[in-house]
């Protein structure tokens, strides 16, 4: 048995060489001018014609994504005439995903901008971006999956895509190969998540998950999830033609951003003006939702003691807080945020920025406090 796990280390030891060759051979052949400049940006709308994708009450994903590709592509080719842009769709028609990425391709894309939608329950809320990669996270897993899964609409029930290897080690072997590229997407995507923030929009992180579009594109690729339509209040941020343009516009600062960095220009980029008419549908504070019976409850300890302190004390700043009794101490809370850790730790960064230096995030279940790590685990399934 030990001889076997050697020789499969070895293996992977050997094809990691071979790949990493191979990409330096690739660059070492291509024009230095070639490097850096960006000639040629695909803009992927996600889904289309008979597949919705996912939806809310009323907005589905295919328009929602159509209408901020469209503004994203207009506003790089009127301060970008150079800029070949191309859409893989441009009206309501479904594309294979395999042909999104082939479109990429043979145009010898610079730049591959994937928009999307996302789907959860209806308190998950915020932007994330994906580059290529191993998902850490069951959660990240079935974004990738619900992404994945239109090619059974493809004409061939998806049959061309049966033998595609999607294994962890075809991924790995595939950021190796494209090493350069993933870089230069963990970048990009990271601008984005920034831009999104600076207008208002929570940050759920740059990721990696497996997707079949990106696996297949051979340029730095990102995909967008720019919110989620299952949350009535996102779904309203996203079907409004003024929040769609907010972040298109911050999707334009992140690209303009990027390339100036590739090109080594320094240029003091202007953000979007933001609406004041917008600040409550952009709000960072999130209304707070009755959790069930089988929720996870993420709060922030801000406070313990022996004896009562009362909830409206000046100790508290003003914040709306949650007393509990554990071990005969009162343990004082901030926030309620249901099966969503990551809103949670964001809260907990903000209160110990505004004094709370102890803020720790703690979870409950039915009311009884439990382990934050088996919460967290709870909340992802």
């Amino acid at each position: 048995m030990i001889e076997k796990v050697k020789e499969g280390n070895i293996f992977h030891a050997i094809l990691v060489v071979i790949l990493l060759l191979g990409v330096q051979t690739s660059f070492a052949q291509m024009d230095e001018s070639a490097v850096g400049a960006i000639r040629t940006v695909v803009i992927d709308a996600g889904h289309g014609g008979k597949d919705p994708g996912c939806h809310g009450a009323s907005a589905q994903e295919k328009h929602v994504c159509l209408s901020m590709a469209l503004q994203l592509g207009e506003m790089i080719k009127k301060k970008f005439p150079e800029i070949k842009v191309i859409y893989t769709r441009d009206k309501d028609v479904f594309v294979e995903l395999n042909e999104r990425a082939k479109i990429a391709n043979r145009n010898n894309a610079d730049l591959f901008i994937c928009i999307h939608a996302n789907a959860a329950s209806a308190q998950a809320y915020g932007t994330e971006t994906y580059v290529l990669g191993l998902h850490r996270t069951e959660s990240q897993q079935k974004v990738a999956e619900r992404e994945n899964s239109i090619i059974h609409l493809e004409d061939d029930g998806g049959a061309k895509y049966k033998d595609f290897d999607m294994s962890p080690d075809a991924i790995i072997a595939r950021q190796i190969q494209l090493s350069v590229f993933l870089d230069q997407s963990i970048s990009f995507a990271s601008k984005l998540q920034s831009e999104f923030k600076y207008i208002g929009r929570f940050d759920r992180g740059v990721k990696q998950a497996g997707f079949l579009v990106l696996y297949k594109t051979t340029m730095p690729s990102v995909l967008i999830e720019t919110g989620f339509l299952t949350n009535p209040k996102e779904e309203k941020f996203l079907s409004s033609p003024a929040t769609q343009k907010l972040m298109a516009e911050s999707m334009f600062t992140a690209f303009r951003k990027y390339k100036n960095e590739l090109e080594g220009v320094e240029e003091e980029v202007e953000r979007p003006t933001i609406p004041s008419n917008l600040s409550e549908e952009i709000a960072e504070e999130k209304p707070e939702v009755v959790a069930t019976k089988n929720d996870v409850v993420f709060r922030v300890q801000v406070e313990t003691s022996e004896s009562k302190i009362s909830l409206t004390s000046s100790r508290f700043k003003g914040y709306k807080v949650f007393e509990y009794n554990q071990s005969g101490l009162y343990k004082y809370t901030i926030g309620s945020h249901v099966n969503d850790y990551s809103s949670a730790n964001e809260l907990k960064n903000k209160l110990r920025e505004k004094g709370f230096q102890h803020a720790f995030v703690v979870a409950f279940v039915s009311g009884e406090r439990i382990n934050l790590q088996k919460a967290i685990k709870l909340a992802e399934n």
